[in-house]
C-alpha cells in the first residue's frame, strides 16, 4: 500500500542533490509559478481545445481550459487535504496542506504536451506512422532498439511528460525540474506505450523518459501491478520479441484521479456553454442539460436565483458554477470514501464515474449531447480535416529533411528548427522524435503559416 508520508515529496527531478536557497515558497507553489511563466505554457492560447480559433466569439482555448482545470483542481485537492487532516492530524513530514498546490501545478500542465489542431494532431501522427509513409522507418528504428509503439501510438500525455522532464540541448537536467509529486499527477497512463493498443492508444512515457518515471515510481513508492491481466493494458501484438525488462505497469498516483477529475468536470460543462455562445445548443437545450444535475429543494433555490437575472448568459454562467461546486463536493466525497483504494492502487475507474446517480446521469447526458452537437458539427470536423493534413505534410517534411540531413533543401528547412532540438541525432528513433519535439511544440498559427511558406502560398514581403 502507498503511504501519503512518501507520496507527498518535494524532492525536485534532475537536482535532487542541489542545495537550494530557502524560499517562502514550497517547492510545490514554484512548480506552478515555473509552468505559468514558461514558453510551452504561453503558446497553449493559440491551441485548439475543441472549436476553431480564433474567432469572433472568444471560445476557450488550451490556455484558459488549463487555467479552469487548474482552479477546479486545486477545489478538490484543498477539499480533500482539509480532511485528511481532520482525520489524522497534522503529522510532521506528510505535506497534507500542499495537496492542492500539487494537484492545481499538474492541472497547468496537463494539455502541455499536446500538438496544434486538437486530437487530429495526434491522429495525424498516429495515421503517418501507421499507413503512411512513415512506416518504412518501422524496421530501422526496431533494429537501433527503439520503441516503435511511441510513435505508433503517439500519446498527449506521454509527451507532457517529455516536454517536463528532458534535458533539450543547452537545457538543465530534469526539464522544469517540478517535484516527484507534481510530475506523477500528470501521469494518467503509468505504462509504456507496448501496452497501448489500436484501440486505446494510452500509455504514460516514451522510451526516452521511462528511466526518468522510474525514479519517481521508486521516490514515491509506487508500485508495479506487475503486468496485471487487463485486456486494456496488454502488451500489442507487433512481431517485436525484444525482451522489455522495465516496462511494467504501474499503480496510478492517487493524485492523478484529481487532476484527471478537473479536466473532467471543465471541458465537459464549458464545452455545453461554448456550444451555446456558438449557436450550437439553444438555451432550452442547455437549461436542461444543467438543470438535471439537482433535484428537490436544490434545484428549486437554484432555479429561483437564476431567474433574479435576465441575461441568458449570466444565468447559464451561474447554472455552470453550481455544477462545477456539485461536481467537485462529489468527487471529493467519492476519493474520501475510497481513500484505502487509492492506495492500493485498485480503485478501477476515473473519479468522475463514481458520483451519484443524478449527477452522474445528467453527466452522461452531457457527454452524449457534446458529442452528438459539438464534437462532430461541421466548424470542428473542418478544423480537425485541415489540421489533419496541414500536421501530416509538416511531419513528412521535416523528418524527411532530418533524414536527409545533407540535401540542400533540409539544410534550409532545418535552419527554422530551434536549437534546443538535436536535428543531427544519432539513431533514427531520435531524429523521429526530434521531429515531433518541434511540431507537437508549434501553436496552430505558427504550424498553418509554416505549411503555408514551405508550400510556397505564402511569400514574405520583398
Amino acid at each position: 500500500m502507498m503511504e501519503w508520508s512518501k507520496l507527498l515529496s518535494g524532492k525536485r527531478l534532475g537536482v535532487e542533490h542541489y542545495h537550494e536557497r530557502k524560499h517562502e515558497r514550497t517547492n510545490f507553489q514554484r512548480d506552478y509559478d515555473r509552468l505559468i511563466f514558461s514558453s510551452p505554457f504561453r503558446r497553449l492560447q493559440n491551441k485548439t481545445q475543441v472549436f476553431p480559433l480564433p474567432g469572433s466569439i472568444f471560445v476557450h482555448n488550451r490556455l484558459t481550459h488549463s487555467l479552469e482545470v487548474s482552479c477546479v483542481g486545486r477545489s478538490i485537492g484543498k477539499n480533500i487535504s482539509s480532511r485528511l487532516i481532520r482525520k489524522y492530524g497534522d503529522p510532521e513530514g506528510i505535506n497534507f496542506s500542499e495537496m492542492d498546490s500539487i494537484v492545481s501545478a499538474a492541472c497547468l500542465a496537463h494539455d502541455m504536451g499536446n500538438p496544434p489542431f486538437g486530437h487530429s494532431g495526434e491522429r495525424a501522427i498516429s495515421a503517418y506512422f501507421t499507413d503512411g509513409k512513415g512506416k518504412q522507418y518501422e524496421r530501422e528504428v526496431r533494429a537501433q532498439g527503439g520503441r516503435w509503439e511511441d510513435f505508433l501510438y503517439f500519446e498527449g500525455n506521454a509527451n507532457a511528460m517529455r516536454l517536463l522532464t528532458h534535458k533539450f540541448k543547452g537545457r538543465r537536467e530534469g526539464g522544469f525540474a517540478l517535484t516527484y509529486s507534481t510530475l506523477a499527477s500528470v501521469v494518467k497512463y503509468p505504462f509504456a506505450s507496448i501496452y497501448a493498443t489500436a484501440a486505446k492508444k494510452k500509455f504514460g512515457f516514451f522510451q526516452t523518459e521511462e528511466d526518468a518515471y522510474l525514479r519517481i515510481v521508486k521516490e514515491l513508492g509506487i508500485p508495479s501491478l506487475n503486468r496485471v491481466a487487463d485486456a486494456s493494458c496488454s502488451p500489442v501484438s507487433t512481431g517485436d520479441t525484444r525482451p522489455h525488462a522495465k516496462a511494467e505497469v504501474y499503480a496510478r498516483y492517487p493524485l492523478v484521479y484529481l487532476v484527471e477529475a478537473a479536466d473532467d468536470i471543465c471541458y465537459q460543462i464549458m464545452d455545453i456553454e461554448d456550444a451555446h455562445k456558438l449557436r450550437l445548443l439553444t438555451k432550452d437545450e442547455v437549461f436542461d442539460l444543467f438543470l438535471a444535475f439537482f433535484d428537490g429543494k436544490r434545484l428549486e433555490d437554484i432555479k429561483h436565483t437564476m431567474m433574479m437575472v435576465n441575461d441568458t448568459n449570466e444565468q447559464i454562467a451561474y447554472l455552470r458554477s453550481c455544477i462545477i461546486g456539485l461536481l467537485v463536493d462529489e468527487c471529493t466525497q467519492e476519493f474520501l470514501d475510497n481513500e484505502d483504494r487509492f492506495l492500493e492502487g485498485t480503485y478501477p475507474r476515473p473519479l468522475i464515474e463514481g458520483i451519484g446517480d443524478i449527477a452522474g446521469k445528467a453527466y452522461k447526458m452531457c457527454s452524449k449531447v457534446a458529442y452528438e452537437k459539438i464534437y462532430i458539427s461541421r466548424d470542428v470536423v473542418d478544423i480537425e480535416l485541415a489540421g489533419y493534413h496541414i500536421f501530416g505534410y509538416l511531419l513528412e517534411t521535416i523528418i524527411d529533411a532530418m533524414m536527409n540531413v545533407n540535401h540542400s533543401y533540409s539544410k534550409l528547412l532545418l535552419n527554422r528548427v530551434p536549437d534546443q532540438y538535436d536535428v543531427y541525432a544519432p539513431t533514427t528513433y531520435g531524429k523521429i522524435q526530434c521531429a515531433l519535439d518541434y511540431i507537437s511544440g508549434m501553436t496552430d498559427v505558427y504550424a498553418l503559416d509554416l505549411y503555408r511558406k514551405i508550400t510556397g502560398q505564402s511569400l514574405p514581403a520583398v
